[in-house]
């Protein structure tokens, strides 16, 4: 990189990263030898830095120099005849050739959320001494497949923009919420995890959890996603919750997640934090098993609210109430790295198509996207 102008295509994650350190802009200008109004500019986006001073960068705050400065969007334009009808809110389409017409759906009113059976690749044989399973696919197939346990729904999106780069990227995603998806993964039984827990004691969300889960073997904790997360609620909010201290009034019914989900956690701190004891929320005990399950409680009129993401809110046409931005990070076991389609996760994570996509969800931030949260290292026997 050179000095001058940045194109409209360079996106600058100095700011992101370095706040994901807690350190401040002088402190950052002072290590990397320069003004802090250069550091400035260089985080404004209207200054690019030499090669040197990028590599200076990339060593204070431990990361590479691609995930300081990465290329904007600049794929094709072209127009396309919507299938059905639109709204403003409705960014995230799939667009479709079909007979030489460009065709858009846009992706709402329940067409951004596919829920249904999950592909088998395997069946149980039940006449079998001992549990075995025949396979759909080849066991090189299987092999080949990686299995990631969590509980953002747009993992699914992931995994669709990993098939859509080669057809041996295999990625499985299976819906689980944090701990047990950490647990799966102490235990040997997934490839890597989707999480967002904090550590009350430190602030620290998911690189205390992932240390735990990883053990001696170490690995990586890997950016994913910054939700909006906090209370989903009827449209137009008409009991007025706007705290925690609501939930405690007798007029108020909430839907919660299971014991180990995330959601689960945030609702626990809200509610010690406002002094009430969770006997004193009614439907504290009622429990779904998803952020989607979340919103439809609340849809259907069965709950008030839920804590879910603003994304799912969003999607069902419900309020929302922002409480918290929450860190969704991915866990990967260090002896994973080499998996064939874990390694080409990591690889599509640096992708303008993946990050616009993500993007254009509400409330989700994806500036740290694919950078390395902690490197927790092996620890010798």
């Amino acid at each position: 990189m050179g000095r001058g102008v940045p194109g409209p295509n360079l996106i600058c994650r100095v700011r992101a990263l370095r706040q994901a350190r807690g350190m401040s802009q002088q402190e950052l200008a002072r290590r990397v030898e320069l003004t802090r109004q250069a550091m400035g500019s260089i985080e404004g986006g209207q200054y690019v830095p030499s090669t040197a001073v990028a590599l200076r960068l990339a060593r204070v705050l431990g990361c590479r120099v691609e995930d300081l400065f990465v290329l904007g969007d600049d794929s094709a334009t072209t127009t396309v005849t919507l299938a059905g009808p639109s709204s403003a809110a409705a960014r995230r389409m799939t667009v479709v050739n079909v007979r030489g017409r460009w065709i858009g759906y846009p992706l709402a009113a329940g067409l951004e959320i596919q829920e249904g059976f999950v592909r088998a690749n395997g069946i149980r044989d039940e006449q079998a001494v001992g549990e075995k399973a025949r396979l759909l696919d080849s066991p090189d197939e299987v092999e080949r497949s990686a299995l990631l346990l969590g509980c953002d729904p747009s993992l699914g999106i992931l995994s669709s923009h990993l098939t859509g780069v080669r057809s041996d990227g295999n990625l499985l995603w299976l819906s689980a919420a944090s701990q047990p998806a950490l647990d799966a993964l102490a235990r040997g039984e997934a490839h890597l995890a989707g999480s967002h827990l904090r550590d009350r004691s430190s602030g620290e969300y998911n690189v205390p959890q992932a240390r735990r889960a990883l053990g001696d073997a170490g690995g990586l904790v890997v950016g994913f996603a910054r939700w909006e997360q906090g209370f989903v609620l009827a449209p137009g909010n008409p009991k007025a919750i706007r705290t925690a201290a609501d939930l405690a009034r007798p007029d108020v019914r909430t839907i919660n997640r299971e014991s180990g989900a995330g959601s689960r956690a945030l609702l626990d701190d809200l509610l010690a934090r406002a002094g009430v004891p969770p006997a004193d929320v009614i439907g504290y005990d009622a429990t779904v098993g998803s952020h989607l399950a979340v919103a439809r409680a609340v849809a259907s009129g069965l709950a008030d609210v839920g804590i879910g993401l603003e994304a799912v809110a969003r999607v069902y046409g419900l309020a929302f109430v922002p409480v918290e931005t929450v860190h969704f990070d991915l866990i990967i076991p260090r002896d994973q790295l080499e998996h064939p389609t874990v390694a080409l996760l990591l690889e599509q994570l640096q992708s303008r198509a993946l990050r616009a996509d993500l993007r254009a969800l509400p409330g989700y931030d994806v500036d740290l996207l694919g950078s390395v949260v902690a490197d927790l290292p092996t620890v010798a026997a």
